[in-house]
């Protein structure tokens, strides 16, 4: 065999199953189709394809290739501490979808590793299942393998399922690397678990349809599912140790080294920070090349913390600046020929990155600052010396400070963390994603309701709004029924429909499905998993059975109002990466009758002159009425004429292409205007931010400008009217008046609240109670600011060294409360932080500060009198 570059052999892979008349199809996206909430990253190179699996959709083709790209988290807090794990890889498979079974898979596999690789095949190495005797006897007498270099293993390793579904044996294929790499033991073979025998290829022979319940029924189709890692193939090939010395891996940690002032393998601490680095940048710039972007929730947060730990390793390498935006440069070239979105997106990627590594940087050391403060008050009590797991997972959660940091940083204090109660923390966060994946689900009813029904719904709604239909299928209480009861609510399937599936940010269609002697009030129209059109309403009159022919008629006037919406947003991005920058992709949007709300990447707020400015290119669009087109073509001539697609979405061979001519070009598979003046006017109401990065607009068209016009002459009519004015255009000069009134009365009633405050705290200690020789005392100052409590504390403290005076003040039912030690009082042993803590506690609250200065508050303020009695008591506990 010869050394073979990474890019090579994936090339080599790819051809030679085109050579065997197999599909090949570029990588799905790492984000998961819309409809598959089971997944938040692909982490297979066959879970794109599970519904061809399934025979749910019908594959392009019977036989497909392909190079899939691959996120794995499981096991991210290994990564770098061994060379074997890694978050990033590729998956080479080769697919049969009821057509060739194991004679081909298996004879295939062999003569690419044998005779196109020249692999040396006294290296090579078998395993199947226990009881496939089939695929033995086709290895040993078709393929001509060594039965001494045939193992036969259990279910556990060579039995592939999941659930219920199509399963089976499957055959994996091993290298002896030699004797060096194992363990030394008698028993060392195939299945060992040193590094000697290395599994590079599984061939899944997907034959049976299991129950989940150990009853597997044969398949009359069954299907093939390979799996090969590219970068343990290249291991193999390139006589390297493991993936991060590869060629195409080892350039990208190159220039990391080369950042650092450092060298791989001459420290084991900086190899780590080198493994980790050069995994996660990998991972990253894949996913956000693929339209994910750091978030706190989802997919978001896994690439959110793999680029905060890689930036936490830099600063454990030295490296105090943004550095990994750089490497994702690297990353790109490296990747650029197999993965030419990389490239096309490649400004918008080191874009993503630069601003999430300044946005950490920031963080960290916000992060150093509380955990340091945390630390200290641990520190004061000799008796418990570990930090609380709430502590610890807000700075975890909240500021997105890496765990694993914490924890060293405790643990060179000598200091515990409460990890049974952060685990607990982290579970409740799971649970929340749990419910919020839940939320997302479908119509509430599993797929296989509709799994025999053969018509999906024919769409006919670019052109009809009407269409003579036949129901084919009804649910109603999530069951399948053969008819419907006026009065009954339920969701309808019909052979045809003019009704647009909510989908791409499209709200559905309303309408109705009318027959003679029935009425159905369709209040949406959603699309199942199985891509059925689902019309969910009420029937108001009469009964409705399967097998009916209705007329099927959506609001027509509805429909034009988010058609207006949703080519308006297409105007709208273009003028927006007009204005902002090409790094402006489209991140969410949705359309309905009322508002057309897009969300999109930039990484500061929109200021008032960029928004007019936006709104002016819009409505130019829209006044100089442009024929709007819209036509099916090849997806190769749509890129060439430019069209824009969205971030992560997976596209066929055909797409439908929305042509805005000399504005917006974009593939879309939505309804829209004829004709851009249709739109009327575009008129945005409000922008905001989304998520970091994420800003959203949100903007009305046609009637709606119109309503929000009248709105807001009816609101200036009435509040001229409150202010006494007589034409609304005076409303800005009365405004200020009023504004300069209010000032002058707020200073003057400052400056009464002052001089009584000042009468109130001359007689702040007359009376007051001691402990151990220092005064303490309390005041209520109701109404006033919290600026004017500190103020008046460091007054009464500076003036009473040998004192502790407790001030609150409620607002809007909160109370504030502040506790001040001189610094005689200090000296004896007093602290207002934990005295400020142990009094809030008693009413509920929380606080906590400075020896000689501490806040708190509570909202039970009915209980802050019964804590002032405890105050002597409290202070006993400090004074010496």
């Amino acid at each position: 065999m010869q050394w073979t570059g990474l890019n090579e052999l994936r090339e080599k892979f790819l051809s030679f199953f085109e050579s065997k008349e197999h599909l090949r199809l570029p990588s799905f996206p790492l984000m998961p189709a819309a409809d598959e909430a089971s997944l938040l990253l692909i982490n297979s190179g066959m879970a794109p394809m599970k519904k061809w699996f399934l025979g749910i959709e019908t594959p392009p083709r019977k036989r497909v290739t392909t190079c899939q790209k691959c996120i794995r988290t499981p096991d991210i807090e290994n990564v770098g501490k061994t060379a074997r794990h890694g978050t990033y890889f590729e998956m080479l498979g080769n697919f049969s979808f009821g057509d060739y079974f194991k004679h081909e898979a298996t004879a295939w596999a062999w003569e690419f590793i044998t005779k196109v690789l020249e692999l040396p095949v006294d290296r090579l190495w078998v395993s199947v299942y226990e009881d496939d005797d089939e695929a033995v006897e086709i290895w040993t007498k078709e393929v001509g393998v060594d039965p001494t270099h045939i193992v036969r293993l259990g279910k556990d390793d060579n039995f592939w399922e999941i659930g219920s579904g199509p399963c089976g044996p499957c055959s994996e294929i091993y290298f002896d690397r030699g004797e060096k790499y194992g363990c030394g033991k008698p028993t060392c073979g195939v299945g060992c678990d040193c590094d000697r025998y290395v599994e590079f290829w599984n061939l899944v022979f997907s034959q049976f349809d299991g129950d989940g319940n150990g009853h597997y029924e044969r398949m009359e189709h069954p299907n093939i599912d390979t799996g090969m890692g590219l970068e343990r193939l290249a291991c193999i090939m390139q006589g390297v140790d493991n993936l991060f010395e590869v060629d195409t891996v080892q350039n990208i940690m190159s220039h990391i080294a080369k950042i650092a002032g450092v060298q791989y393998h001459t420290n084991e601490k900086t190899d780590v920070s080198l493994r980790v680095i050069t995994d996660h940048i990998r991972s990253t710039t894949f996913m956000v090349g693929d339209g994910i972007l750091p978030q706190n929730e989802g997919r978001g947060y896994v690439l959110r913390r793999l680029l905060r730990r890689a930036a936490r390793h830099g600063r454990l390498l030295g490296i105090d600046r943004p550095f990994l935006y750089e490497v994702a440069e690297t990353v790109i070239r490296e990747n650029a020929n197999a993965y030419p979105n990389l490239v096309e997106n490649k400004d918008y990627i080191i874009k993503v990155i630069k601003v999430e590594e300044e946005r950490f940087a920031r963080t960290i050391d916000q992060g150093i600052e509380l955990l340091n403060a945390i630390i200290d008050k641990i520190d004061s009590d000799i008796e418990n010396k570990t930090v609380r797991g709430a502590d610890a997972f807000k700075l975890y959660d909240t500021f997105g400070f890496p765990v694993d940091l914490i924890k060293e940083i405790l643990e060179e204090r000598g200091i515990g963390l409460d990890e049974e109660e952060f685990i607990a923390k982290m579970e409740e966060q799971k649970q929340r994603a749990r419910e919020a994946r839940a939320a997302m689900g479908d119509l509430g009813w599993e797929e296989d309701i509709l799994s025999d029904v053969k018509e999906h719904g024919n769409f006919v709604g670019y052109t009809d709004f009407a269409a003579k239909a036949k129901v084919v299928a009804i649910i109603k209480d999530n069951q399948r029924a053969e008819e419907l009861s006026d009065g009954e609510l339920g969701s309808i399937v019909l052979d045809i429909t003019p009704f647009y599936a909510e989908s791409g940010g499209q709200a559905g269609d309303g309408g109705m499905l009318k027959s003679d002697s029935s009425f159905f009030n369709v209040f949406d129209c959603k699309k199942s998993k199985g891509g059925h059109f689902v019309h969910v309403g009420e029937l108001t009159a009469g009964t409705l059975k399967v097998g009916d022919t209705v007329t099927a008629a959506i609001n027509a006037g509805r429909r034009r109002d988010i058609m207006r919406n949703h080519t308006s947003c297409h105007l709208l991005q273009a003028a927006l990466r007009n204005v902002l920058g090409d790094h402006v992709h489209q991140a969410g949007a949705f359309y309905d009758d009322n508002i057309c709300r897009f969300d999109f990447t930039h990484f500061s707020a929109v200021t008032p002159e960029e928004l007019e400015k936006v709104e002016e290119i819009v409505n130019r669009a829209v006044l100089s009425a442009i024929d709007v087109e819209v036509r099916e073509m090849p997806i190769d001539e749509a890129k060439k004429l430019g069209a824009m697609a969205l971030f992560g979405e997976k596209y066929g061979d055909t797409v439908r292409v929305c042509n805005v001519p000399g504005e917006s070009i974009e593939l879309c598979g939505g309804t829209h205007l004829d004709n851009t003046a249709k739109v009327g006017l575009f008129k945005i109401v409000k922008e905001s931010s989304v998520a970091a990065g994420i800003r959203r607009i949100e903007a009305v068209t046609g009637r709606n400008v119109l309503k929000l016009i009248s709105d807001q002459e009816k609101l200036m009519q009435e509040t001229a009217s409150a202010l006494k004015v007589g034409n609304p255009a005076e409303l800005p000069v009365k405004a200020a008046a009023l504004n300069s009134e209010m000032k002058a009365l707020q200073k003057e009633l400052d400056g009464i609240n002052s001089k009584l405050a000042e009468v109130q705290m001359s007689n702040l200690f007359d009376g007051a109670q001691e402990v151990g020789g220092i005064r303490i005392a309390s005041i209520s100052l109701n109404g006033a600011k919290v600026e004017a409590l500190r103020t008046m504390g460091d007054h009464a403290r500076d003036r009473n060294p040998a004192a502790i005076c407790v001030l609150t003040t409620v607002n809007a039912g909160k109370a504030s409360i502040l506790v001040c030690c001189g610094k005689d009082a200090v000296a004896k042993g007093a602290h207002a932080g934990r005295i400020v803590k142990e009094f809030t506690a008693l009413c509920g609250g929380s606080g906590g500060g400075r020896p000689d200065s501490a806040m708190g508050g509570t909202t039970e303020i009915f209980k802050i009198d019964e804590a002032v009695a405890q105050l002597p008591a409290i202070v006993g506990k400090f004074i010496q």
